[in-house]
């Protein structure tokens, strides 16, 4: 599934809608600056018997490299120095990575270019936000952390109308090489199955431009994740959230397919930051606690 942080809504409203820094030249591949060390407070210390288990690789270079795309904020996003890439999937996967001894380098991504980076090897891990699926489960590992549904977002009193169950005709935005997407695409089958005009998929790269074409009035309606387009609703002050949020769903770090030891170690790290309120502490800074899970799995 799929992300804009404060400072990117409001440079929308007050600089005419155009991109800021959290766009598309901030994707540059670049590793983000929210590098943490091992053995900080984001994990409450290095457990010992986990780091003992860390893949050879990993552990001679002593970090994850991790492949995210910082348009989705809460989740993952740039700071306001435009390099930082922060959010709560990025607090909790620090504390996961703290508990094996290890630091982490977050490196700004398109997001539909992640899975592929993990499989080819250019990422350790992939987080961003990931639903898991069935498509995804054969291309690589996944293991959950989180749950989120998919959440309809309008302009601020819904003035063109939208109906969720018959959204036929109109400008509907999703990011490219998300589940909201395929929701999209299906939808606007049946509505060309039914005779009725297609939906004008707006499709972006990134999230942050999706919330803003709704902003805007480029479009109509987006759909984006649960937490998603909940915090893009609370900051600009110019949306509202449509109808119930639905298709719940685990999300899940992508780990290649040849590295289930390594995903399962994650489990338990995850665990380890459960216990000792890391991970917790980590949703409630970003006010997303609502998606908490305890059944941490491998491929749930």
């Amino acid at each position: 599934m799929r992300r804009m942080s404060l400072i990117a809504v409001t440079g929308f409203v007050a600089a005419g809608l155009t991109l800021s820094a959290c766009g598309s030249n901030s994707l540059s591949g670049s590793p983000g600056a929210g590098n943490t060390p091992a053995g900080t407070s984001a994990g409450g210390g290095v457990d010992q018997a986990l780091a003992a288990k860390v893949p050879a690789k990993i552990k001679s270079a002593g970090k994850i490299v991790i492949g995210t795309d910082p348009t989705y904020a809460p989740n993952e996003m740039l700071a306001g120095d435009g390099k930082t890439v922060e959010g709560f999937d990025v607090d909790v996967f620090n504390a996961v990575a703290a508990k094996l001894g290890l630091k982490t380098e977050w490196v700004p991504a398109g997001f539909d270019s992640i899975i592929l980076g993990v499989t080819g090897g250019k990422y350790d891990v992939g987080v961003s936000s990931f639903t898991i699926n069935p498509d995804r489960k054969k291309q690589v590992n996944m293991v959950s952390y989180y749950k989120a549904g998919t959440q309809w977002v309008v302009a601020k009193g819904n003035p063109k109308g939208i109906n969720i169950d018959d959204a036929c005709g109109k400008n509907i935005g999703a990011q490219k090489g998300t589940v909201q997407l395929d929701d999209l695409t299906a939808r606007s089958k049946k509505c060309t199955d039914a005779g009725k005009p297609a939906i004008n998929q707006i499709v972006q790269e990134g999230q942050d431009q999706v919330t803003a074409d709704v902003v805007s009035g480029k479009t109509d309606a987006m759909l984006a994740d649960s937490p998603v387009g909940l915090y893009a609703v609370k900051q600009t002050g110019q949306l509202d959230a449509l109808g119930d949020i639905y298709d719940s769903a685990p999300y899940g770090y992508v780990v290649p397919k040849d590295q289930t030891d390594f995903a399962n170690l994650l489990v338990e790290a995850l665990k380890a930051t459960q216990k000792d309120g890391s991970y917790e502490a980590a949703l409630k800074k970003y006010s997303v606690e609502a998606g908490a899970i305890s059944d941490f799995a491998l491929n749930p």
